[in-house]
Protein backbone atom coordinates (compact mmCIF):
# COMPACT_ATOMS: atom_id res chain seq x y z
CA UNK A 1 0.00 0.00 0.00
CA UNK A 2 1.61 3.29 -1.03
CA UNK A 3 2.31 5.82 1.67
CA UNK A 4 0.21 8.97 1.17
CA UNK A 5 2.19 12.16 0.71
CA UNK A 6 2.09 14.71 3.48
CA UNK A 7 -0.51 17.40 2.80
CA UNK A 8 0.82 20.86 2.10
CA UNK A 9 0.24 23.61 4.61
CA UNK A 10 -2.92 25.69 4.09
CA UNK A 11 -2.55 28.80 1.97
CA UNK A 12 -3.65 30.84 5.01
CA UNK A 13 -0.42 29.86 6.78
CA UNK A 14 1.93 30.78 3.95
CA UNK A 15 3.21 33.85 2.19
CA UNK A 16 2.84 35.18 -1.32
CA UNK A 17 5.06 34.73 -4.37
CA UNK A 18 4.86 36.99 -7.44
CA UNK A 19 6.59 36.83 -10.82
CA UNK A 20 6.46 39.53 -13.50
CA UNK A 21 6.94 38.46 -17.12
CA UNK A 22 7.44 40.58 -20.22
CA UNK A 23 6.16 38.24 -22.89
CA UNK A 24 7.88 34.97 -22.02
CA UNK A 25 10.88 36.55 -20.26
CA UNK A 26 10.98 36.73 -16.48
CA UNK A 27 11.62 40.33 -15.44
CA UNK A 28 11.20 40.36 -11.65
CA UNK A 29 10.21 38.08 -8.78
CA UNK A 30 9.14 38.87 -5.22
CA UNK A 31 8.39 36.80 -2.16
CA UNK A 32 6.40 38.01 0.85
CA UNK A 33 6.31 36.30 4.20
CA UNK A 34 3.19 35.33 6.12
CA UNK A 35 3.72 38.17 8.60
CA UNK A 36 2.47 40.69 6.01
CA UNK A 37 -1.20 41.54 6.00
CA UNK A 38 -1.21 43.53 2.74
CA UNK A 39 0.91 43.91 -0.38
CA UNK A 40 0.75 47.24 -2.20
CA UNK A 41 1.92 47.83 -5.78
CA UNK A 42 3.01 51.02 -7.52
CA UNK A 43 5.28 52.06 -10.41
CA UNK A 44 7.96 52.95 -7.88
CA UNK A 45 11.12 51.11 -6.87
CA UNK A 46 10.44 51.91 -3.22
CA UNK A 47 7.01 50.23 -3.30
CA UNK A 48 6.62 46.78 -1.73
CA UNK A 49 5.86 45.51 -5.24
CA UNK A 50 7.33 47.79 -7.96
CA UNK A 51 4.81 47.27 -10.75
CA UNK A 52 5.24 49.05 -14.08
CA UNK A 53 3.00 48.84 -17.15
CA UNK A 54 -0.27 48.07 -15.36
CA UNK A 55 -3.05 50.64 -15.16
CA UNK A 56 -3.64 51.25 -11.46
CA UNK A 57 -6.60 53.27 -10.14
CA UNK A 58 -4.45 54.73 -7.37
CA UNK A 59 -0.90 54.57 -6.13
CA UNK A 60 -0.12 52.62 -4.11
CA UNK A 61 -2.63 50.01 -5.20
CA UNK A 62 -3.76 47.28 -2.81
CA UNK A 63 -2.86 44.18 -4.80
CA UNK A 64 -3.23 41.51 -2.13
CA UNK A 65 -4.61 41.30 1.38
CA UNK A 66 -4.69 38.46 3.84
CA UNK A 67 -8.00 36.89 4.80
CA UNK A 68 -8.84 34.15 7.30
CA UNK A 69 -8.83 31.70 4.38
CA UNK A 70 -5.67 32.93 2.67
CA UNK A 71 -5.20 35.81 0.23
CA UNK A 72 -7.56 38.03 -1.73
CA UNK A 73 -6.05 39.36 -4.96
CA UNK A 74 -7.37 42.68 -6.31
CA UNK A 75 -7.35 42.89 -10.09
CA UNK A 76 -6.22 46.14 -11.80
CA UNK A 77 -9.18 47.52 -13.80
CA UNK A 78 -7.53 47.15 -17.23
CA UNK A 79 -6.14 43.67 -16.63
CA UNK A 80 -7.76 40.34 -17.28
CA UNK A 81 -7.33 37.56 -14.76
CA UNK A 82 -6.66 33.89 -15.48
CA UNK A 83 -6.10 30.94 -13.19
CA UNK A 84 -4.27 27.63 -13.21
CA UNK A 85 -4.95 24.79 -10.80
CA UNK A 86 -1.99 22.60 -9.81
CA UNK A 87 0.04 23.38 -12.92
CA UNK A 88 -2.74 23.01 -15.48
CA UNK A 89 -3.18 25.39 -18.40
CA UNK A 90 -4.44 28.90 -17.66
CA UNK A 91 -8.03 29.77 -18.43
CA UNK A 92 -10.13 32.87 -17.65
CA UNK A 93 -11.63 33.28 -14.21
CA UNK A 94 -15.42 33.10 -14.35
CA UNK A 95 -17.58 36.06 -13.29
CA UNK A 96 -18.99 33.98 -10.45
CA UNK A 97 -15.51 33.78 -8.90
CA UNK A 98 -15.03 37.55 -8.87
CA UNK A 99 -16.17 39.74 -6.02
CA UNK A 100 -16.43 43.49 -5.67
CA UNK A 101 -17.78 46.29 -7.82
CA UNK A 102 -16.88 46.70 -11.51
CA UNK A 103 -13.34 48.04 -11.80
CA UNK A 104 -12.67 46.83 -8.25
CA UNK A 105 -12.86 43.09 -8.82
CA UNK A 106 -11.07 40.66 -6.55
CA UNK A 107 -10.56 36.89 -6.52
CA UNK A 108 -9.72 34.49 -3.72
CA UNK A 109 -6.35 32.74 -4.06
CA UNK A 110 -6.89 29.13 -3.06
CA UNK A 111 -4.53 26.27 -2.34
CA UNK A 112 -2.80 24.97 -5.47
CA UNK A 113 -3.96 27.94 -7.55
CA UNK A 114 -1.87 30.36 -9.60
CA UNK A 115 -3.43 33.60 -10.79
CA UNK A 116 -2.18 35.44 -13.87
CA UNK A 117 -2.95 39.12 -14.36
CA UNK A 118 -2.47 40.14 -18.00
CA UNK A 119 -2.27 43.63 -19.47
CA UNK A 120 -0.63 44.05 -22.86
CA UNK A 121 2.67 42.12 -22.92
CA UNK A 122 2.90 42.05 -19.13
CA UNK A 123 1.93 39.03 -17.07
CA UNK A 124 1.94 39.02 -13.28
CA UNK A 125 1.78 35.54 -11.74
CA UNK A 126 0.60 35.31 -8.13
CA UNK A 127 0.61 32.11 -6.11
CA UNK A 128 0.90 30.98 -2.49
CA UNK A 129 4.45 30.93 -1.21
CA UNK A 130 6.06 27.85 0.27
CA UNK A 131 7.60 30.07 2.95
CA UNK A 132 5.73 29.39 6.17
CA UNK A 133 7.79 31.53 8.52
CA UNK A 134 10.43 34.19 8.46
CA UNK A 135 14.03 33.19 8.64
CA UNK A 136 15.17 33.30 12.26
CA UNK A 137 17.98 35.50 13.45
CA UNK A 138 21.44 34.19 14.08
CA UNK A 139 21.55 32.01 17.14
CA UNK A 140 24.45 31.88 19.57
CA UNK A 141 25.55 28.57 18.07
CA UNK A 142 25.63 30.10 14.57
CA UNK A 143 27.71 33.05 15.77
CA UNK A 144 30.14 30.72 17.53
CA UNK A 145 30.49 28.65 14.37
CA UNK A 146 31.28 31.76 12.30
CA UNK A 147 33.87 32.89 14.84
CA UNK A 148 35.52 29.45 14.75
CA UNK A 149 35.73 29.50 10.96
CA UNK A 150 37.23 33.01 11.02
CA UNK A 151 39.86 31.98 13.59
CA UNK A 152 40.86 28.94 11.52
CA UNK A 153 41.10 31.05 8.39
CA UNK A 154 43.26 33.72 10.03
CA UNK A 155 45.50 31.21 11.84
CA UNK A 156 46.52 29.38 8.66
CA UNK A 157 49.31 31.86 7.66
CA UNK A 158 50.64 31.91 11.24
CA UNK A 159 50.75 28.13 11.34
CA UNK A 160 52.65 28.08 8.06
CA UNK A 161 55.28 30.46 9.44
CA UNK A 162 55.68 28.69 12.78
CA UNK A 163 55.61 25.15 11.41
CA UNK A 164 57.52 25.86 8.20
CA UNK A 165 61.04 24.62 7.31
CA UNK A 166 63.84 25.22 9.87
CA UNK A 167 66.54 27.65 8.56
CA UNK A 168 69.31 25.44 10.01
CA UNK A 169 67.89 22.43 8.20
CA UNK A 170 67.75 24.39 4.94
CA UNK A 171 71.45 25.37 5.35
CA UNK A 172 72.43 21.74 6.01
CA UNK A 173 70.55 20.58 2.93
CA UNK A 174 72.30 23.20 0.79
CA UNK A 175 75.74 22.15 2.10
CA UNK A 176 74.94 18.51 1.40
CA UNK A 177 73.91 19.35 -2.16
CA UNK A 178 77.17 21.28 -2.74
CA UNK A 179 79.24 18.35 -1.42
CA UNK A 180 77.48 15.92 -3.74
CA UNK A 181 78.18 18.19 -6.71
CA UNK A 182 81.88 18.45 -5.68
CA UNK A 183 82.21 14.66 -5.41
CA UNK A 184 80.73 14.20 -8.87
CA UNK A 185 83.20 16.71 -10.33
CA UNK A 186 86.15 14.94 -8.70
CA UNK A 187 85.02 11.60 -10.10
CA UNK A 188 84.77 13.09 -13.58
CA UNK A 189 88.31 14.57 -13.37
CA UNK A 190 89.70 11.26 -12.14
CA UNK A 191 88.13 9.39 -15.05
CA UNK A 192 89.82 11.84 -17.46
CA UNK A 193 93.19 11.54 -15.70
CA UNK A 194 93.18 15.12 -14.56
CA UNK A 195 93.40 14.35 -10.89
CA UNK A 196 97.25 13.87 -10.86
CA UNK A 197 99.43 17.00 -10.47
CA UNK A 198 101.99 17.80 -13.20
CA UNK A 199 105.58 16.53 -12.56
CA UNK A 200 108.45 19.05 -12.85
CA UNK A 201 110.87 18.54 -15.78
CA UNK A 202 114.27 16.98 -15.07
CA UNK A 203 117.56 18.56 -16.17
CA UNK A 204 117.93 16.02 -18.99
CA UNK A 205 114.42 16.80 -20.32
CA UNK A 206 115.15 20.52 -20.22
CA UNK A 207 118.46 20.07 -22.11
CA UNK A 208 116.72 18.00 -24.75
CA UNK A 209 114.12 20.73 -25.25
CA UNK A 210 116.89 23.38 -25.64
CA UNK A 211 118.87 21.33 -28.19
CA UNK A 212 115.86 20.45 -30.22
CA UNK A 213 115.62 23.38 -32.64
CA UNK A 214 113.82 21.50 -35.35
CA UNK A 215 115.06 20.05 -38.70
CA UNK A 216 118.27 21.50 -40.22
CA UNK A 217 117.83 23.39 -43.50
CA UNK A 218 120.72 24.13 -45.97
CA UNK A 219 120.46 27.54 -47.62
CA UNK A 220 122.29 28.22 -50.96
CA UNK A 221 125.05 30.85 -50.90
CA UNK A 222 123.32 32.85 -53.61
CA UNK A 223 120.15 33.19 -51.45
CA UNK A 224 119.91 36.62 -49.98
CA UNK A 225 117.58 38.23 -47.54
CA UNK A 226 116.73 41.92 -47.61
Amino acid sequence: MPTPSAPSAPVADGGLFCELYWGTSLAEAWSYGPELGQVHAAPDETAPLPLYGFTLPEEPFLLAERTPRGWRIHVPPSARVEKSLKGDAFHPVGPEELTGAPGRAAVELREGMTLRLVEGELRLLVQPSVVKERAGRFRVRDVAWLITVAILFLSAPVAFLTMGPDPARLAANNARALQVAHDKEEARRKAMGLDQPLKPLTEAERATQKQDGGARVNVPASFGVR
